[in-house]
């Protein structure tokens, strides 16, 4: 034991030191930018543990089923979070052990493999899980506090959290190198996409909309919600860690300490023992894997095989090879040859950069999955809606749900592009472009196909609400002006603030910038759908067209127009201003 964890020691020791000197380097930062973000933080956990204090005590005060929504909210909660730490944690293990510069120094050096996974899996379980962390304290102190608790309820509900992040983190780490290691063979895929096509199946028959008639939802209340709970009934699996963890906090909450002190122990038995599994015997699978996936090519060479039959036959015809597109993405972008060859070349640079990251697209895929949801959920959320208040307010809502997702788009693979370029940047900076055109192009780049993005969600999610020509079309020319914004915040801070040491996306948008960039995206989009929704001028009660004020309305889009204007334009500006000077 001794001998493996002298290394994992010293790889911890070097980490916290790092971080401690990166901490404090934040001094040298603007205070005023620091003191934004410790208010945004601080303002977010208060408002959090506000509405999840409201929500709790709101659905108590049911008359006869209020604790057991309450209940099955909470088992649901988990469960959801606990599908989601896995995907996390399998996308996030996947980089850090095959797609990562720092684990192929670390393998080429006399430290054991074993150490080197157990390394991290640390890494990426607690890079995976510190989102998990922040979301649910407020919710767990506001339970705490509607059902009087007694103190040890809080340093209790810390280590069952501890040990059920240890399961997914452990279960993504094992799917991972599986992944890794099969992913070329083709009964494997067959495999894989017929799981995911199962998953997909099994969703879509679960959250099937129900036709509801009106007079059930008058007089028949309690069926309705029956059949509710009915297809929540999936989170009371004894078998999930979530219904471990759930179980256990409830009970501790009623008072019932044998019952509660049962669940924790299945959860701490399960935690070690998959624990121990996962750092004491995957370290020979994973270099194992490592091996094969550094000594294989892209799999999606093997899938589009027919490209080297047709590079042959262009290397053998009679034109030269710098006339001709080499592939078909070549041949799309110079199509009628509208984009020119600089320009193109950086285009395919990037496209070919973020197709062959498997952690890009696989997190891209997990995106479109829960927008996917999202909107088959919307389909039966409005059905019974006919309150102009009721509708307005959903509306503006949506409008928010779509900017959110638009600000966790541009945050997650916008803000890190200009940081990826690496110590190479100077490569690209010696491009006819220039690099000034280079950070200018991805931002183009990255707001036209994050308007098709949006444009379609928008248009989507307003159909479904049933909302008329008229509110489509304004929420669309509303995304488009986010769109843009949301984008020249990412480029301009992610040329503000680069880390060119690091190559993992998720570490860098885990940093002082892409920190900053959520924070000021989260801050714009609630100001902004506060403002239009004040001067909406659909109104908001039955007689929304004599209550509408022009001049109201005309002051709230104005200010709107130009507080989108100062929040992407400045940020671009200074970027682009850094940019030239490191340039020159």
């Amino acid at each position: 034991m001794s001998s493996h964890a002298a290394p994992l020691r010293l790889l911890l020791e070097v980490s916290v030191r790092s971080a401690w000197r990166r901490l404090v380097a934040l001094r040298e930062q603007s205070w005023l930018l620091l003191g934004l973000i410790v208010v945004f933080l601080a303002g977010y956990a208060v408002l959090a543990f506000a509405l999840f204090h409201f929500g709790l005590r709101f659905l108590g005060k049911f008359p006869g089923i209020g604790g057991l929504l309450v209940e099955r909210l909470l088992f649901l909660l988990f469960a959801f979070l606990f599908a989601l730490l896995l995907l996390s944690n399998l996308v996030i293990s996947y980089t850090n052990l095959f797609r990562n510069r720092e684990t192929s120094f670390l393998l080429t050096l006399p430290v054991p493999t074993r150490t080197v996974f157990q390394w991290k899996l640390l890494e990426s379980t607690l890079l995976a899980s510190w989102a998990f962390l922040f979301l649910i304290a407020p919710m767990l102190v506001a339970y705490g506090l509607v059902n009087n608790v007694a103190w040890f309820f809080y340093p209790a509900i810390v280590v069952l959290v501890a040990l059920f992040i240890v399961l997914p983190g452990a279960a993504g780490a094992g799917l991972s190198i599986l992944l890794a290691r099969h992913l070329d063979r083709r009964a494997f895929q067959v495999l894989l996409i017929g799981a995911l096509l199962a998953v997909v199946a099994v969703v879509l028959s679960k959250f099937r909309p129900e036709v509801v008639k009106d007079d059930e939802l008058e007089t028949r209340v309690l069926a309705v919600i029956d059949r509710l709970l009915e297809n929540t009934r999936f989170a009371q699996f004894p078998l999930l860690p979530s219904y471990w963890l759930s179980a256990s906090v409830q009970n501790m909450a009623e008072g019932a300490l044998r019952s509660a002190g049962f669940f924790a122990l299945v959860l701490l038995s399960h935690a070690l023992f998959f624990g121990m599994l996962a750092t004491t015997r995957l370290g020979p699978a994973f270099y194992e894997a490592s091996s094969v996936v550094q000594s294989r090519g892209s799999m999606f060479a093997r899938w589009l095989w027919f490209q080297r039959v047709e590079e042959r036959r262009r290397a053998t015809a009679k034109l030269s090879l710098l006339l001709r597109p080499r592939d078909w993405m070549d041949a799309v972008l110079g199509w009628r040859g509208i984009l020119p060859s600089d320009v193109r070349a950086l285009v395919a640079k990037d496209l070919r950069v973020f197709w062959r990251d498997t952690a890009q697209w696989g997190q891209t895929l997990m995106l479109f999955g829960l927008l996917t949801v999202y909107i088959i959920n919307l389909r039966h959320f409005t059905r019974q809606l006919d309150s102009p208040f009721w509708i307005s307010l959903v509306s503006y809502l949506n409008l928010g749900a779509c900017a959110l997702n638009l600000a966790t788009i541009t945050t997650r693979f916008v803000f890190p592009q200009f940081s990826l370029e690496g110590k190479r940047v100077w490569v690209v900076g010696l491009a006819p472009l220039g690099l000034v055109a280079v950070v200018r192009l991805k931002f183009w780049c990255a707001t036209a196909a994050t308007l098709v993005v949006m444009q379609v969600l928008t248009l989507l999610s307003c159909t479904l609400l049933h909302l008329g020509p008229a509110r489509t079309a304004f929420f669309a020319a509303t995304v488009t002006v986010m769109t843009f914004v949301l984008n020249a915040l990412a480029v301009g801070l992610g040329a503000l603030y680069p880390d060119f040491k690091e190559t993992n996306p998720s570490k860098i948008v885990s940093g002082f910038g892409g920190t900053f960039c959520l924070v000021l995206s989260f801050l714009y989009i609630v100001v902004s759908v506060v403002l239009l929704a004040l001067g909406s001028p659909w109104g908001w009660s039955p007689n929304s067209m004599d209550d509408f004020e022009p001049g109201k309305a005309a002051f709230s889009w104005t200010v709107f127009l130009l507080m989108s204007a100062l929040a992407g334009w400045l940020p671009l500006r200074l970027g682009l201003r850094k940019v030239e000077d490191t340039e020159l």
